[in-house]
């Protein structure tokens, strides 16, 4: 049986304004391809296919065309798909009828009127023809509502979490025959992965920022993880890995290699790992390289030299300008510069003081700083400014817990 890993589509997502409508239509053609001449016969889908919990109707609307697509162009292929963080549950899993006559798996939540329903979380995954190859443990982002609290000393999150792994493996091979493989899916931070500073929110619930890659038991063939923007594997495991984003969130990961990753099963081990890079649709530009004088940064984008491209299709660029105080005319010098050139400026990102890297007061210095700022940052700050010193581990516990919740996140 062969299996294709994605993760972290973000439709709908917006790049400084910039809609990706085109780049994320490029990419779901190319996925079709992909499924076809692959010969894929499961798609596993680990969360944030949206990036926010409200989509737009054309997010909305590209997501069912693709799903349209891939039953027409790949009749047998079985699709399993889970929410991440910045998913709606019930919204996801509202057309979960109407999925089903595709073939589709949509999984939001773990629990329905409160219980924690196991065989919503397992799914058998078919081969060409038509017989189960494979069990598949679908479990969306948890947040603390999801799990049951376990007191044993530790975390409690962290122990719910693996109690719910638990409880669906031991489900799955329940109902498994001789030769089927166990797959699992995730939307979480493994402890050691990677992150992207600009646009991976953290997802910390108790005092679990990370979970431990032990929590996925040896029998687990493949662990197809989503949250993480960066393609890597968790822990040393081939058999654990986040695929990563198919678009760049942000300028920080320009040079991350975009990906899915082709899972071939022999009976219920993994007999091969294949990596299969996404072409980049649009590209980032960063001019300079690194942040420069004013006058230099000029002449750089003055020299720009790019092909005539349709509006979606130009670079999105990056300016980085090194400052010694306020530059009032600053944007109209650079667009000015910039004008007829085939490019977007998408972000001008000034650094002061000569030191790229320094900030000694660790404060913000652009309204990009400030949308970076994490609720528990907030949180922090404020109780320190109140009451001279930092909020107890406690405190902050339940601060993270309540923000959860309540619908926010502190978290992709």
């Amino acid at each position: 049986m062969r299996l294709l890993h994605t993760s972290d589509w973000h439709l709908g997502q917006t790049l400084h304004d910039f809609d990706r409508i085109y780049e994320h239509q490029c990419f779901l053609d190319w996925l079709l391809d992909t499924l076809e001449t692959e010969q894929i016969d499961a798609l596993l889908i680990a969360g944030d296919i949206f990036d926010n919990s409200n989509p737009s109707a054309e997010s909305q609307k590209q997501l069912y065309r693709f799903l349209t697509a891939a039953k027409h162009r790949v009749p047998d292929l079985d699709i399993v798909m889970i929410a991440g963080n910045h998913d709606s549950s019930g919204r996801l899993e509202a057309p979960a009828p109407l999925f089903a006559a595709f073939d589709a798996t949509v999984v939001g939540c773990a629990r329905q009127q409160g219980e924690i329903e196991l065989d919503r979380l397992v799914t058998p995954l078919k081969n060409r023809d038509g017989e189960i190859a494979a069990w598949c443990l679908a479990v969306p982002f948890l947040r603390p509502g999801d799990v049951l609290r376990v007191e044993t000393g530790g975390d409690p999150y962290l122990e719910g979490v693996k109690l719910l792994y638990r409880q669906a493996l031991e489900f799955a091979l329940n109902r498994r025959e001789s030769g089927q493989a166990i797959i699992a899916l995730g939307h979480c931070h493994m402890n050691g992965g990677a992150t992207s500073a600009d646009s991976e929110r953290r997802i910390i619930i108790g005092g679990a920022e990370a979970l431990p890659v032990d929590m996925f038991d040896p029998v687990i063939a493949y662990a197809a993880l989503g949250h993480l923007h960066r393609a890597q594997k968790v822990g040393g495991q081939e058999r654990v890995r986040y695929c990563g984003s198919p678009l760049p969130m942000s300028f920080t990961e320009i040079h991350y290699p975009h990906q899915v990753v082709r899972i071939d099963l022999d009976g219920e081990s993994v007999a091969q790992i294949t990596k299969i890079r996404i072409p980049r649709a649009v590209e980032l530009l960063r001019v300079p390289a690194q942040p420069a004088p004013l006058d230099e940064v000029l002449d750089a984008l003055n020299a720009l030299d790019l092909p005539d491209a349709p509006r979606d299709a130009q670079p999105y660029l990056e300016v980085q300008v090194l400052l010694n105080g306020p530059e009032p005319g600053l944007r109209a010098r650079v667009d000015s510069v910039l004008d007829g050139k085939p490019v977007r400026r998408a972000k001008i990102k000034p650094t002061y003081g000569g030191n790229a890297n320094s900030r000694p007061d660790n404060s913000p210095q652009s309204l990009d700083d400030l949308g970076r700022l994490q609720p528990d940052d907030i949180f922090r700050k404020l109780h320190w400014r109140k009451y001279g010193e930092e909020p107890a581990t406690d405190l902050m516990n339940a601060f993270r817990e309540l923000l959860l919740e309540s619908g926010g996140e502190s978290a992709p």
